[in-house]
């Protein structure tokens, strides 16, 4: 058996060791596989294994990607591959997201080690959490932003605070390994009763119905301001933490709504 074999078999025994579980992360449009690689590095490091891509420039797999792993194949031959970032996250519950500034946007902003005492606390109590990352040039874009539930930011030097994409990863994951030291944290957003917090897929799906119901009744009536005044009003619901029953609800009101606006409007 080769030395490469070797560490490679190695790196798998190793992540083998690694407790279940872990946040997911995900790189939206990486630009290089040697980001990716180094990227898969730094997760492995710090106990992570699942790794997801939207849309990779490069294509996937990406045989740079191997090399600058130095041997994290554990991370690799897991990943996912997905054309959009809503389908990259429709599985989780709780999307955490990385960026130089907020870009106008409300959200809640935290520090990557109160992230990783959340994340912690958010899985101890079963939801799927997820980290994201934006391209290396040019950071998440609005619409991005839009679909996660808080920013971290990262305090440093305001003079020179610029990282790339797998130090950003590497901070984030390692505050997360450590939090583990620390003990139970409560997330800030808990909630009583049966119905789980809903899935990005379930929260997508609300979008979506709003926003063609609202195309229907001649909301936007300016056309140029339609996607900003979109990314406001999914914004507005991802602060809510719906929980899946709440989902169904808003769904039944717009069927409501709409279902007694047709009945008024004669012909319909």
């Amino acid at each position: 058996m080769s030395s490469g074999t070797n560490r490679r078999e190695l790196a798998k025994a190793d992540a083998a060791g690694i407790a279940a579980g872990g946040p997911v992360v995900i790189l939206i449009q990486p630009q290089m596989g040697e980001n990716i690689g180094a990227c898969a590095r730094a997760m492995l490091n710090c106990g992570l294994t699942e790794l997801r891509l939207v849309a990779p420039r490069d294509g996937w797999p990406n045989e740079k990607a191997v090399s600058a792993s130095a041997g994290a194949t554990a991370v690799l031959d897991g990943v996912k591959v997905f054309d959009t970032t809503e389908a990259a996250i429709s599985d989780l519950q709780k999307i955490y997201s990385t960026a130089a500034r907020v870009r106008d946007l409300v959200k809640d902003i935290v520090t990557p080690r109160e992230a990783a005492a959340e994340v912690r606390a958010h899985m101890e109590a079963g939801r799927r959490v997820g980290l994201m990352f934006g391209p290396e040039r040019t950071g998440l874009n609005n619409d991005d932003i839009t679909l996660s539930d808080t920013m971290i930011s990262v305090p440093l030097n305001p003079g020179f605070s610029s990282l790339n994409l797998a130090q950003a990863v590497l901070l984030v994951a390692y505050e997360w390994w450590m939090a583990g030291e620390a003990g139970e944290t409560e997330p800030r957003y808990t909630h009583t009763g049966a119905s789980r917090p809903a899935t990005k897929e379930e929260l997508h799906n609300l979008f979506v119905h709003l926003e063609g119901e609202l195309d229907q009744t001649g909301f936007y009536t300016h056309p140029d301001k339609r996607p900003s005044m979109i990314r406001n009003v999914r914004n507005t619901l991802q602060r809510a933490h719906l929980t899946e029953q709440e989902i169904r609800t808003f769904h039944g009101l717009i069927a409501a709504l709409v279902g007694r606006k047709k009945q008024r409007t004669p012909g319909a």
